[in-house]
C-alpha cells in the first residue's frame, strides 16, 4: 500500500531545487497553459517560431533534469495525433504536389505539420508540468483557478483508482498464470473477455462501497483542499516569464517573416 500511496502523490515528479519546482501549482498551470495557448495560436508556417518554441521544451527538460525514458514513454498518447497527421497529406485536398512519386496534398501537409509540431509541444509541456508538480498539488492548483470542483474530483478518484484497478488487473493475471494459463491465440479471447467483466463488476462495487464510507463520513458533494498555497509576488512574476518568452519569440519572428 506504501507504494500505491507514493505513486498516487508523486506520479512522475521528481523533485528538483529551482524555482520551476517551487513555484505554487496554481500559478505553474496558468503559466505552461499560457504557452501553450500562444503556440497553438502560430500559425504553422512560422517554422522558426515552432522551432524556438521546441527548444524551448527542450531547454526545460534539460534544466528540470527529467529522464527522456520517463518522456518517451508518456508519448504514446501523441499516436492518435501522429497517424491523424500522416493520412492529412494523403488524402487530403487540390492542389497536389510530387513527393518522390506520391502525390500529396499541399493542405494536408500544412495541416498535418500544424497539427503535429503543436500536438508534440503541447504534451511535453504537459508532461513536464507532471514532472515538476506531485499530483495532489496540481488539483489543488485547478482548484484554486476556479475548475469546477466536481471535475476535480473525478480527476482526483481518476488518479486513485486507477492505480487500484491497475494493481486488481495484476492480481488477476498473477492467478491466470498460476493455473498454467497462456494467451496464445483467439482460444483464449474468451478468459480474457470474462476476467475483463469481472474486473469490471469488482470496479463498480468497490466504487459503490467507496461512496457509502465517504457518505457515513459526512460527505456533502465537495472534498476539503488538503493542501494550502501562498503565491508572493515574485512567484507571480516568475509565473509570467515562461508566456512572455513565447510572446516575444512569436512577435520577433513575426516582424522577421513580415
Amino acid at each position: 500500500m506504501g507504494n500505491v500511496h507514493n505513486h498516487i502523490s508523486y506520479g512522475i515528479y521528481q523533485h528538483r531545487h529551482n524555482w520551476f519546482h517551487q513555484l505554487p501549482s496554481h500559478i505553474k498551470i496558468a503559466s505552461v497553459f499560457s504557452f501553450v495557448l500562444v503556440v497553438v495560436l502560430t500559425p504553422g508556417n512560422f517554422f522558426q517560431a515552432h522551432l524556438s518554441y521546441a527548444l524551448i521544451v527542450i531547454g526545460l527538460l534539460i534544466w528540470n533534469q527529467i529522464p527522456l525514458s520517463a518522456i518517451r514513454k508518456r508519448l504514446i498518447i501523441e499516436i492518435p495525433f501522429v497517424l491523424f497527421a500522416f493520412f492529412l497529406p494523403i488524402f487530403g485536398t487540390d492542389p497536389k504536389i510530387d513527393f518522390f512519386g506520391f502525390k500529396l496534398s499541399e493542405p494536408g501537409l500544412w495541416a498535418g505539420w500544424n497539427i503535429l509540431i503543436k500536438a508534440t509541444i503541447g504534451v511535453m509541456m504537459s508532461l513536464i508540468l507532471s514532472s515538476t508538480t506531485p499530483q495532489r498539488e496540481l488539483l489543488v492548483g485547478l482548484e484554486k483557478l476556479k475548475f469546477p470542483k466536481l471535475l476535480v474530483q473525478i480527476m482526483s478518484f481518476m488518479i486513485r483508482y486507477t492505480v487500484v484497478v491497475t494493481e486488481e488487473l495484476k492480481r488477476m493475471a498473477i492467478a491466470r498464470e498460476s493455473r498454467c494459463f497462456e494467451a496464445r491465440g483467439p482460444k483464449q479471447w474468451g478468459v480474457l473477455a470474462r476476467s475483463a467483466g469481472a474486473l469490471f463488476i469488482r470496479s463498480y462495487e468497490r466504487g459503490e462501497r467507496v461512496h457509502m464510507a465517504m457518505l457515513s463520513r459526512g460527505y456533502t458533494g465537495s472534498l476539503p483542499l488538503t493542501t494550502v498555497q501562498f503565491s508572493s509576488r515574485q512567484d507571480q512574476i516568475n509565473g509570467t516569464l515562461l508566456p512572455l518568452i513565447a510572446i516575444s519569440v512569436f512577435l520577433i519572428w513575426s516582424v522577421i517573416l513580415n
